[in-house]
């Protein structure tokens, strides 16, 4: 428990990135499954969850892309987003190298 603590600067937007990137992936599943306007209350607690960074990469996304890729491009961009972050915080030394 201390070492969480002791770097929680690291861990919690890794963590917090985390659960967007993995939430997407499950808005992804889900639709395979459930209408886009769905009262179904899993779905739209995903689609709360992701809409700000589908947002976000929708901004550097060529318009005519489906919304299914459009989200997959998101999970991809959080992935790489989480790597940076490890690589920046492991080459500056701010969390221990196991």
């Amino acid at each position: 428990m201390g070492t969480f603590f002791t770097y929680w600067y690291y861990f919690v937007p890794d963590y917090a990135l985390a659960v967007v990137m993995y939430t997407v992936l499950g808005r992804v599943a889900l639709s395979l499954f459930l209408e886009p306007d769905s009262p179904n209350y899993i779905w739209r607690f995903f689609c709360r969850v992701t809409d700000p960074a589908i947002a976000l990469v929708a901004q550097v996304t060529p318009k005519a892309t489906a919304q299914i890729v459009l989200w997959l491009f998101t999970f991809v961009w959080l992935f790489w987003l989480r790597f940076v972050l490890l690589v920046l915080y492991r080459t500056t030394g701010l969390v221990p190298v196991t």
